[in-house]
Protein backbone atom coordinates (compact mmCIF):
# COMPACT_ATOMS: atom_id res chain seq x y z
CA UNK A 1 0.00 0.00 0.00
CA UNK A 2 1.14 3.40 -0.85
CA UNK A 3 1.40 6.01 2.07
CA UNK A 4 -0.41 9.17 1.81
CA UNK A 5 2.06 12.20 1.47
CA UNK A 6 2.14 14.69 4.90
CA UNK A 7 0.93 17.06 2.07
CA UNK A 8 -2.21 14.77 1.47
CA UNK A 9 -2.67 13.90 5.33
CA UNK A 10 -2.67 18.00 6.22
CA UNK A 11 -4.69 18.97 3.57
CA UNK A 12 -7.35 16.31 4.80
CA UNK A 13 -7.27 18.37 8.27
CA UNK A 14 -7.65 21.31 6.54
CA UNK A 15 -11.03 19.89 4.68
CA UNK A 16 -12.39 19.10 8.28
CA UNK A 17 -11.75 22.52 9.43
CA UNK A 18 -13.56 23.91 6.18
CA UNK A 19 -16.73 21.51 6.72
CA UNK A 20 -17.17 23.41 10.24
CA UNK A 21 -20.30 25.70 10.07
CA UNK A 22 -20.25 29.29 8.85
CA UNK A 23 -20.69 30.61 12.31
CA UNK A 24 -17.81 28.43 13.83
CA UNK A 25 -15.64 29.88 10.84
CA UNK A 26 -16.25 33.36 11.42
CA UNK A 27 -14.37 33.32 15.36
CA UNK A 28 -10.83 34.31 15.67
CA UNK A 29 -8.61 31.57 13.82
CA UNK A 30 -7.88 28.20 15.79
CA UNK A 31 -4.63 26.14 15.24
CA UNK A 32 -5.41 22.72 14.26
CA UNK A 33 -4.90 19.86 16.48
CA UNK A 34 -3.01 17.59 14.60
CA UNK A 35 -1.33 14.34 16.18
CA UNK A 36 1.40 12.76 15.51
CA UNK A 37 0.61 9.67 15.78
CA UNK A 38 -2.90 10.08 13.14
CA UNK A 39 -2.85 10.39 9.64
CA UNK A 40 -5.43 12.08 7.82
CA UNK A 41 -6.40 10.99 4.39
CA UNK A 42 -8.25 13.04 1.53
CA UNK A 43 -9.89 9.96 -1.18
CA UNK A 44 -10.37 10.77 -4.77
CA UNK A 45 -14.03 10.55 -3.60
CA UNK A 46 -13.69 13.71 -1.79
CA UNK A 47 -14.18 11.85 1.36
CA UNK A 48 -11.80 12.34 4.63
CA UNK A 49 -10.43 9.99 7.37
CA UNK A 50 -8.41 10.03 10.34
CA UNK A 51 -6.44 6.90 11.12
CA UNK A 52 -4.45 5.82 14.01
CA UNK A 53 -1.08 5.33 13.00
CA UNK A 54 2.01 2.64 14.06
CA UNK A 55 5.28 3.13 14.27
CA UNK A 56 6.56 0.01 12.79
CA UNK A 57 6.60 1.01 9.48
CA UNK A 58 7.25 4.40 10.02
CA UNK A 59 10.00 4.53 6.94
CA UNK A 60 7.63 3.51 4.65
CA UNK A 61 5.34 6.43 5.43
CA UNK A 62 8.26 9.32 4.74
CA UNK A 63 8.64 7.28 1.19
CA UNK A 64 7.63 9.94 -1.58
CA UNK A 65 6.74 12.73 1.64
CA UNK A 66 7.27 15.96 1.09
CA UNK A 67 7.04 19.02 3.82
CA UNK A 68 4.07 21.50 3.16
CA UNK A 69 5.85 24.92 2.77
CA UNK A 70 5.20 28.05 5.85
CA UNK A 71 2.95 30.13 4.39
CA UNK A 72 0.48 27.62 2.65
CA UNK A 73 -3.54 28.33 2.46
CA UNK A 74 -5.72 24.87 2.10
CA UNK A 75 -9.30 25.40 1.12
CA UNK A 76 -12.20 23.99 -1.03
CA UNK A 77 -13.51 25.49 -4.47
CA UNK A 78 -16.82 25.69 -5.55
CA UNK A 79 -16.37 22.57 -7.74
CA UNK A 80 -15.41 20.55 -4.25
CA UNK A 81 -11.81 20.36 -5.51
CA UNK A 82 -9.26 20.58 -2.55
CA UNK A 83 -6.41 23.42 -3.46
CA UNK A 84 -3.76 25.04 -1.80
CA UNK A 85 -2.13 27.96 -2.58
CA UNK A 86 1.37 29.20 -1.39
CA UNK A 87 2.36 32.84 -0.17
CA UNK A 88 0.98 34.92 2.33
CA UNK A 89 -2.65 34.68 3.14
CA UNK A 90 -2.23 37.37 5.77
CA UNK A 91 -2.46 41.48 5.47
CA UNK A 92 0.38 43.32 7.33
CA UNK A 93 -2.75 43.65 10.29
CA UNK A 94 -2.78 39.55 10.57
CA UNK A 95 -5.87 40.18 9.24
CA UNK A 96 -7.11 37.32 6.35
CA UNK A 97 -6.80 38.83 3.03
CA UNK A 98 -9.16 36.50 1.07
CA UNK A 99 -11.73 37.26 4.04
CA UNK A 100 -15.50 38.04 3.21
CA UNK A 101 -14.88 41.61 3.70
CA UNK A 102 -12.37 42.14 0.72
Amino acid sequence: MIAPSLETLLAAAVVGALALPLSARAEEPAPWVLSPDMGYGYTRDSKTFAYKMGTSNAKELFKGAKKVPKDTLFFLGANGQLYMRTGPFLEDDGSFKFGPDR
